[in-house]
């Protein structure tokens, strides 16, 4: 969870550079405000999950609902975006597209699922977290490419 809350701070910051150097170019595209917020927020969530889970000694029954409560969070912050970014219709591959919401959704639902088993007492329900970290952080550096080099051409 440590390199995991590490590559998530570094992304983030990668992603507030990236925002800040083509803000113009972000602000005029449609859409692409939105992608930012959605890269910003999954990064988050994977941080805080991981500052969470690396504190000790805490009941499993209140780790699991921090689990939950951050996918939650998570799930509908990015699903509300993703469903905005669908319905404005933007020239954008429809496998693209789902490939975007694919990782997300992947994503937000083991931190979901990790809250969800860990709060039932399951052998192994720390392992959803493997998952949750790699899509997370896929994620993050699909969007980041996007609006570092993409949004220039």
């Amino acid at each position: 969870m440590i390199a995991s809350a590490g590559g998530a701070a570094a992304l983030t910051g990668l992603i507030f550079v990236a925002i800040s150097i083509n803000l113009a170019k972000i602000l005029d595209s449609p859409g692409v405000s939105s992608r930012a917020s959605e890269a910003v927020v999954i990064l988050l969530g994977l941080l805080l999950v991981s500052i969470v889970a690396l504190a000790p000694n805490q009941p499993r029954i209140a780790l699991g609902s921090e689990f939950l409560a951050i996918g939650g969070a998570l799930w509908l912050l990015v699903t509300t975006s993703q469903i905005r970014a669908a319905l404005l219709g933007l020239p954008v591959s429809r496998l693209l597209f789902a490939i975007r919401v694919g990782l997300y959704q992947v994503a937000m639902i083991s931190f979901l699922a990790a809250g969800l088993s860990v709060i039932i007492g399951w052998h192994g329900s720390m392992y959803w977290l493997v998952p949750a970290c790699v899509f997370s952080l896929v994620a993050g550096v699909q969007s980041a490419w996007v609006l570092l080099v993409e949004i220039l051409r």
